[in-house]
């Protein structure tokens, strides 16, 4: 027997018409690219997603094809993001931090059709749109007057005079809602990069568990500031988020450094804000040079890489911020735990609730877990036994686009290359990738663990901790430290600071200090990259 329930599928679609509908006058703020602040609705959004829609008919799109934007968080974007997907296209969201190379590569493997860029990235375009073999439409997303001249860029277009003209209606089309909605390629830290292609009906799905209470708890009466980028993993689902509440949305646009950050937030009374923790890092750094304090930020979630606890400190017991940890990766939508109390913990002191903080958190309704030893064993939840993370659901991939790599799944589990512990309580603790944990003499050393001893000493900016060579010991971990502007600190006292605060064992047996740590395209430390560069140094003999 059937459910007697009327049959709608979930499309992007209903997400815009619904915001238009009961949330028309919600505000969508953006610092674009030209320096000024533009301010729409969801009302106007819709209007113009549907004309972008009418825009991509006349360019003879078939349904699926896919089209690619190179463009910062703004609200021109946003239109793409309902206008592509609301229509039956794909929107691929392309990562300009990545080498031209390897954009031409991703745009070529995803057979991309148009693409809408911002023209920060006009040198981007230039160097590599002669080599991507499927694009036939360059769109510039600006105003006709604002359209660069003499680019070398065949029939190139500004935005506004693409879709402007066309009519303000559109009818949405349906179906499936198993059909693809858009596409993030993996980091490609090793080989090529691989595709996640999601459906409408994860991305609506996952746009739900955003907006939990025990998630990021999103409401109509938020401000959200993405400043996670729309190409990382469409801004970790905010955007549809946003749109499905009638959050205010605030979009930072080109400008990403901590006093431009901060002052958008305080302006356009942000209440909630979403990046990774080099971005807060910087943020921080501003404040706490000027003397400055929130007056409407309440939380922040952190993710993309551990969260250290000097910066859930500050945030927490400084700012009055509470920080919701967070864990996922591209695969998976990205949203895998999210770290919020349960009620038995809010009696306990500073201490014990910033034990739990620490963690990943907690698996969300539609992401199922297991960590699991070298032998595929199941492991226990008890927060002592460490094995590799999988996990599954209707957000998490079954395979990459193209099938390449083969089928990654392990008995229905999606492998996620991270190595985790769980406790009782069901909180995950990821205690390294399953390519950087150090093993010595036998024992495993978390790298997570040393870099945020590291980072909680005053004169460190940035730490990472990666495994050397070791005649004896197989490996020895050694950490890789950036140092604070005007800040000093010796190896020897840097070293003297893990006294008490870990095993001796696991005390990091040098400390190479650098300039830089080589960051990604979505802000984490390439650890590859910074093995690299130091494939030539030596551990100290003593």
């Amino acid at each position: 027997m059937l459910g007697l329930m009327q049959s709608q599928q979930l499309l992007i679609s209903t997400l815009i018409d619904f915001a238009e509908r009961h949330h028309g006058e919600g505000e969508v703020v953006s610092r674009r690219v030209e320096g000024d602040i533009h301010r729409t609705t969801y009302k106007e959004v819709a209007v113009r997603a549907r004309k972008v829609a009418h825009a991509l008919d006349q360019l003879n799109l078939a349904f699926s094809d896919r089209v690619a934007t190179l463009a910062w968080n703004g609200y021109r974007h946003l239109e793409l993001y309902f206008g592509v997907s609301g229509s039956g296209r794909v929107l691929h969201t392309l990562n300009p931090r990545l080498h031209p190379d390897q954009i031409v590569w991703i745009a070529n493997h995803a057979e991309d059709q148009v693409l809408c860029f911002d023209t920060t990235f006009l040198p981007i375009v230039k160097a590599v749109h002669s080599r991507c073999t499927t694009i036939k439409h360059f769109i510039a997303l600006c105003d006709a007057d604002k359209l660069p001249a003499d680019t070398g860029i065949p029939g190139l277009q500004s935005y506004e005079a693409w879709m402007g003209s066309q009519p303000e209606q559109y009818p949405w089309p349906e179906f499936d809602e198993n059909s693809a909605s858009s596409m993030c390629y993996t980091s490609g830290t090793t080989g090529n990069p691989k595709a996640a292609l999601y459906s409408h009906r994860s991305t609506i799905l996952h746009a739900y568990a955003v907006a939990m209470p025990d998630v990021m708890c999103v409401s109509a009466r938020d401000a959200i500031l993405p400043v996670v980028p729309m190409f990382h993993v469409n801004a970790w689902g905010l955007p549809y988020t946003a749109a499905m509440t009638g959050a205010k949305l605030v979009f930072p646009g080109p400008a990403m450094d901590g006093k431009s950050i901060f002052e958008l937030i305080e302006s356009e009374k942000v209440s909630f804000a979403a990046g990774v923790p080099t971005v807060w890092q910087m943020m921080l750094a501003h404040i706490q040079s000027n003397d400055l304090k929130f007056s409407t930020l309440k939380r922040t979630i952190i993710g993309g890489s551990a969260c250290p606890p000097a910066m859930i400190t500050a945030f927490n017991d400084v700012y009055g911020v509470e920080v919701l940890h967070a864990w996922g990766m591209t695969e998976i939508s990205p949203l895998g735990t999210v770290c919020t109390l349960k009620n038995q913990h809010l009696t306990l002191d500073p201490a014990g609730k910033m034990k739990i903080r620490l963690k990943q958190g907690r698996g969300i309704f539609g992401v199922d877990m297991k960590i699991v030893d070298e032998e595929g064993k199941e492991l226990p939840w008890d927060g002592k036994a460490y094995g590799d993370l999988l996990v599954k659901g209707p957000w998490v991939i079954q395979e990459y686009f193209k099938g390449e790599g083969g089928s990654p799944l392990v008995d229905g589990w999606f492998p996620t290359g991270d190595v985790a512990t769980i406790n009782p309580e069901g909180y995950m603790q990821i205690t390294d990738r399953s390519k950087d944990v150090i093993k010595s003499g036998g024992e495993w050393i978390s790298s997570i663990d040393i870099e945020n001893i590291a980072m909680a000493h005053p004169a460190v900016a940035m730490a990472a901790c990666i495994g050397m060579k070791h005649p004896k010991w197989d490996e020895r971990p050694i950490i890789v430290v950036v140092k604070k502007a005007g800040a000093e600190v010796t190896r020897d006292e840097l070293l003297a600071f893990y006294d008490g605060k870990t095993a001796k064992w696991q005390v990091p047996d040098d400390v190479v200090f650098v300039d830089a740590i080589p960051l990604g395209g979505t802000g984490k430390m390439q650890k590859t990259k910074l093995r690299e560069i130091l494939k030539d140094y030596r551990l100290p003999t003593l």
